[in-house]
């Protein structure tokens, strides 16, 4: 087992780096405001980074459980239809989204 100083060492070098990683963004960002690729980032990351949570999570549940293969897509078209139809309300839309995907899970 390390020592209690080397372990304090470890962890004051890993939160500083953190700290300045976390930092370093905003501290750029806002030169960068005005520019037209951080505004077309801003529009198109978010939308980006869920597509491929999105993929990566059907990808995982469809080739683990072939019998239920069928709800996760079921359950994004929920989703989709009750952010489009009531308004655009997140926790609305991924709340039945789930809901769906697990009642078909459990009880067929």
């Amino acid at each position: 087992m390390p020592s209690t100083s080397y372990l304090i060492a470890v962890l004051a070098i890993v939160f500083t780096i953190t700290l300045a990683l976390r930092a370093a963004p905003f501290a750029v960002l806002g030169r960068l405001r005005g520019s037209a690729i951080v505004q077309k980032l801003s529009l198109w990351m978010p939308v980006g980074i869920l597509m491929i949570l999105a993929v990566s999570a059907l990808h995982g549940t469809m080739t683990k459980d072939a019998h239920g293969a069928w709800y996760a897509p079921l359950a994004v078209a929920v989703t989709i239809a009750v952010h489009l139809a009531f308004g655009r309300r997140t926790i609305l839309s991924v709340g039945a989204g789930t809901a769906v995907y697990v009642v078909l899970l459990n009880t067929l």
